[in-house]
């Protein structure tokens, strides 16, 4: 009978957590790493307890004698931890790299590991990660996709299909998706606070009903809404990964660059209720936005 699957997971945010359930009811030996371990009282650290994580005293010590490296960390942190991963990296362990950065982070990433003897897989999760958890969409690439795509559907990924021998391709897509997902957040987010400001949001949301054919715009923004106030600083940093992207193109990223300044400003209400109805959050982020400007010094 073979030894539990070796895993260590680089990040133990909302992703984190979920690889580290589902994948723990598969029986894997689980390892992780998160730069919030220094503090005792960061949820990440309070993630690893709850579930008996083996924790390394840093990255290197959580990844040595790995099988698969899974790293989830934020877009702006991901070669930093291809990096401090790498190093202690077993010849020919996988690092599975899910996070939503660029095409040229995620080829610097590829060189760190695949020059240490790994194998890089690039990941990108098509979906919110919630419901479908490891079966969500997900696009691998590189020249090492082929041969792990047997043991990722094995672990569960059975959502994970191949999508390109080459490195970037798998990010370009997903940035592509997130700069329309974020975008139209951004767009409800702006939209969306004026007419409640002027008491049109009904009016707004009923002319949407005819626009596309989609049904439940009140739904769909609330919950888009509650997103970007809750993840607004993750959602900031991937869009800032897409406007990298789509400056490598040569076009000017006009829409993504506002698009992550508005998730920026977003993330500034993380600490409002994001549930309830679309009107009661609409509500909250304009008192927040009042006591925001109150609380700035006036200009002389």
């Amino acid at each position: 009978m073979r030894a539990p699957f070796r895993i260590c997971l680089i990040g133990l945010g909302e992703v984190g957590e979920v690889l580290a359930d589902d994948l723990g009811l598969r029986g894997a030996a689980l390892s992780a790493w998160d730069l919030k371990f220094d503090d005792p009282s960061s949820q990440p650290s309070a993630a690893a307890a709850a579930r008996a994580l083996r924790v390394g005293r840093d990255a290197a010590a959580a990844v040595a004698g790995s099988e698969l490296v899974i790293s989830a960390v934020t877009a702006a942190e991901t070669v930093a931890a291809a990096r401090e991963a790498a190093r202690a990296l077993p010849p020919g362990a996988y690092y599975l790299d899910l996070n939503s950065a660029s095409p040229a982070a995620k080829i610097e990433a590829a060189a760190l590991v695949d020059g240490h003897g790994g194998r890089y897989v690039e990941a990108a999760v098509m979906s919110p990660i919630s419901p479908r958890r490891l079966a969500a969409p997900i696009l691998l690439g590189g020249p090492t996709a082929r041969a792990f795509l047997p043991i990722a559907h094995g672990l569960g990924f059975t959502g994970a299909t191949l999508f390109a021998e080459e490195y970037g391709q798998a990010a370009a897509a997903k940035l592509c998706r997130s700069v329309v997902v974020k975008g139209l957040e951004a767009l409800l987010m702006e939209s969306l606070t004026a007419a409640r400001h002027h008491g049109v949001e009904q009016a707004v949301l009923d002319s949407l009903q005819g626009l596309t054919g989609q049904a439940g715009w009140p739904e769909l923004a609330s919950y888009m809404l509650s997103r970007a106030i809750r993840h607004g600083a993750r959602r900031a940093e991937e869009m800032k990964e897409a406007v990298a992207m789509i400056a490598e193109a040569g076009l000017l990223p006009l829409m993504s660059t506002a698009c992550a300044e508005t998730q920026e400003r977003a993330a500034r209400f993380s600490a409002l209720p994001h549930e309830g109805d679309l009107r009661s959050l609409l509500d909250a982020i304009l008192d927040g936005r009042k006591g925001a400007r109150e609380k700035e010094p006036s200009t002389p």
